[in-house]
């Protein structure tokens, strides 16, 4: 599952999940036109929540199960 992060000004939108990353892509294009062109915006991997407790079992550190961002920021939206 994937989340969509939009940061445009002090404002933070949160939407999905999504099932893909693509999916995320494609409702980022109808979303950013809502935005000022400063808008940033990212794409998370989200974990379940069983694969996050699995491996703090195996001894993992906290900061080791923060999944990458997928895509860039400060993109503008084509005309």
């Amino acid at each position: 599952m994937y989340l969509l992060t939009i940061r445009d000004g002090l404002q933070t939108r949160h939407v999905g999940p999504y099932q893909s990353p693509k999916q995320a892509c494609d409702d980022l294009d109808r979303l950013l036109p809502l935005c000022t062109e400063r808008a940033r915006w990212q794409i998370y991997a989200l974990e379940a929540p069983g694969c996050a407790l699995e491996a703090q079992n195996r001894g993992l550190e906290a900061s080791e199960q923060v999944p990458r961002s997928l895509v860039g920021h400060g993109v503008k939206a084509a005309a």
